[in-house]
């Protein structure tokens, strides 16, 4: 503080109230192949439900690695996920595409690949100027989406007049109970007939929704009725009036007398019920924009196969009312500008190009659409690329690769979901131990055997399953749970096996939900298991006096009792305190929670007065952790001893934390012993 050069008062503030800050315990992380979803971007996931509708239900293609975070959020918590996915198509793998409507074929569909949101910020102005909309990931569901766009007010509604067609009108027919209407043209030169019928069928679109019969007096009613297909024999006709457009209906006529009208034709677009007045002019662009335009248009979203929300059909999202005006906005001052609005908003769709006669401007610059009816685009050309099963190793650890630096994402509990790669399997487990948890040493590795290992290999389970761990690394930060679970998977109403490394990890996040970190997530307090029918490997006593010495967790079904996680170690090989669970948890707790608080300690002096700082502010965070039974003794040294001289010279500050883990009980011996009638127990007492 500087000095005062005339009398005054000067108030400052010191801040002496800095404390050890709980941390994340429980952050869940994992990275595999989904079907919908952004592509290396890791998602906030905090259920199953989240899961779902950010990365698709699971099928054959992916249930294992569906079944692992979901597994997981079971237990509580939450969970960064990572889609993996090839998506240039080489090493011979089949590279997901994401699917695109267009009003034209397009020349190259890599172009059209939208891995996730910095990907599209990329491609933005270089999307094939014939592609309108691209699906907002990739993925064969994609190809489920439909959009339905509105322009004008006339391609909400217009009334045909039959009359006027051609040289001497055409006539619109339909029977009862049937479902196609047809469109004959009166006698007209081959000519007049094909021009008559291509003028009329650009008219329609696929969807429409017609009006058929009338009301009044004489009226046999009114029906709606929606075009599910447009044809025409008219060009290349040869013989005179003989054209005929063809209207498949989705609804059979069910008026009491057939239609057979010669006058007008009233359609509507499909949509036209859901946004309840046609397109027009906006607010902003009559009061800013050019007044002779009409800038509005509504765009609808549907789910048209039902793969998103089971019902083929269902509306997923509705924009009415925004402005092909690229500085249009709405009376609160947001964008209304409708590639704005969609590209910010829509779950499902990107918006990539103008329609060609429908092209966005500056509102003073707007020129009306010249859009005689709705544009239908129909989603193509999305394929989910390689399955769980097929995938290379390096897709995989490329979703891993985003967790790697601790200073930008904060994880706790890493699932390796299924094994892959490798000998057995175990080249991606290798790889996360190698790359995440040796490397961050804030984090452990959950990982499950393989498949093969577990699953239908009866009798060869603890051979195949210990082979397994002795490719593993020797590590502190990976645990290994003994294999597969049999579950139900309600979304396709059959039974499945799944790796249990989810389980595990989430057994730690109940554990720290309930208790706190440091202590065991086994056994039948804390380590019971959820969602299965049954183990798909149940090891005896003898097998588990196998499995645990070579740090494999049984985990076991005991008859009315339930399934337990029954044992505590990490893949440490060598003896010490690290090779459990929740040591190493413990002081992953505490490392990364005073770490923290010594953040506030860099570039203070080295003196007594800082050392002094510091164990003030370790010893309360030991003694409240001491006091919850995570540890039994500590020691905290921070003076000359270990700050001497050519320490402080260096610019370093050194803290010595001696820590005495509480140790959790993996071995009960209970001692019974028989005792003569006229003894008294205070002669027997320790002997035995």
């Amino acid at each position: 503080m500087g000095f005062q050069l005339s009398p005054g008062i000067v108030i400052s503030e010191i801040d002496l109230t800095t404390i050890v800050p709980a941390v994340s315990t429980s952050m869940g992380a994992f990275a595999g192949v989904f079907r919908w979803g952004p592509v290396l971007e890791p998602t906030l996931t905090d259920s199953e439900t989240i899961l779902v509708k950010n990365f698709g239900s699971p099928t054959n293609f992916n249930a294992e690695t569906f079944f692992t975070p979901a597994n997981f959020l079971s237990y509580g918590g939450a969970c960064m996920v990572t889609r993996t996915a090839n998506l240039t198509s080489t090493n011979g793998q089949i590279g997901a595409l994401t699917a695109f409507g267009n009003s034209s074929a397009v020349s190259n569909t890599l172009n059209l690949i939208v891995a996730n949101h910095n990907a599209y910020v990329t491609q933005d102005g270089l999307f094939e100027a014939s592609t309108q909309y691209v699906a907002k990931w990739p993925g064969a569901l994609g190809n489920s989406l439909r959009v339905s766009v509105c322009y004008n007010a006339n391609s909400y509604t217009s009334t045909i007049n039959l009359a006027s067609i051609g040289a001497n009108g055409a006539t619109l027919s339909m029977s009862i109970s049937s479902n196609v209407a047809t469109i004959s043209f009166g006698a007209n030169s081959v000519t007049t007939a094909n021009a008559a019928a291509i003028n009329l069928a650009s008219q329609f679109s696929l969807t429409d929704v017609l009006q058929m019969g009338n009301t009044g007096p004489n009226g046999i009613g009114i029906q709606y009725i929606k075009i599910t297909g447009i044809s025409s024999n008219a060009t290349g006709n040869t013989t005179v009036g003989s054209g005929v457009i063809t209207l498949n209906t989705q609804q059979i006529l069910q008026l009491h007398t057939p239609i057979a009208t010669t006058t007008s034709l009233t359609r509507f677009w499909e949509f036209y019920s859901a946004v309840g007045a046609p397109p027009g002019q906006s607010a902003w662009q009559t009061q800013f924009g050019n007044v002779a335009a009409q800038d509005e248009l509504h765009v609808v979203v549907v789910d048209d196969n039902g793969q998103f929300t089971g019902v083929p059909g269902t509306v997923l999202e509705t924009f009415q009312g925004v402005s092909r005006a690229s500085d249009s906005l709405t009376f609160d001052g947001q964008t209304n500008w409708y590639k704005n609005r969609i590209n910010q908003t829509s779950q499902y769709v990107w918006w990539t190009n103008d329609y060609s006669t429908a092209a966005s401007n500056t509102g003073l610059n707007l020129t009306s659409a010249s859009v005689v009816a709705p544009v239908v685009f129909d989603f193509t050309g999305g394929a989910d690329g390689a399955s769980e099963a097929n995938t290379s190793p390096s897709v995989i650890a490329r979703g891993y690769d985003k967790y790697a630096s601790k200073e930008d994402i904060t994880i706790d509990l890493v699932m390796a979901g299924k094994a892959i790669g490798g000998i057995d399997g175990t080249q991606i487990p290798n790889y996360l131990i190698d790359n995440l948890g040796e490397q961050r040493k804030d984090c452990v590795i959950f990982i499950s055997p393989s498949f093969a290992d577990c699953v239908n290999n009866v009798g060869q389970e603890l051979t195949a399953i210990i082979a397994f761990r002795n490719q593993l690394r020797s590590t502190s930060y990976g645990f290994l749970d003994s294999g597969y679970k049999y579950i139900y998977d309600r979304y396709n109403d059959l039974y499945r096996y799944v790796p249990m490394n989810g389980d595990m990890a989430g057994l730690c996040a109940r554990t720290d939900q309930t208790n706190d970190a440091w202590w065991s997530p086994a056994g039948f307090n804390r380590g019971n298991l959820k969602n299965l029918v049954k183990l798909a490997y149940n090891p005896r006593k003898a097998e588990r006096d196998l499995l645990y010495p070579s740090g494999i967790n049984p985990v076991v079904s005991f008859p009315g009792m339930g399934t337990v996680l029954y044992g505590d170690k990490t893949l440490l090989a060598k003896p010490s305190a690290f090779d459990r669970i929740n040591v190493r948890r413990l002081f992953i707790v505490m490392e990364r929670a005073i770490s923290i608080a010594a953040q506030y300690t860099l570039f203070e002096f080295n003196d007594t007065f800082t050392r002094s700082q510091f164990k003030n502010l370790v010893n309360p965070y030991l003694r409240d952790i001491k006091g919850r039974r995570g540890i039994t003794d500590f020691l905290v040294v921070c003076d000359e001893t270990n700050n001497t001289p050519q320490v402080i010279d260096s610019n370093q500050f050194v803290g010595d934390i001696y820590i005495k883990p509480a140790r959790s009980i993996n071995f009960i011996k209970l001692n019974f012993i028989a005792v003569p009638t006229g003894t008294a127990f205070s002669e027997v007492v320790g002997v035995f």
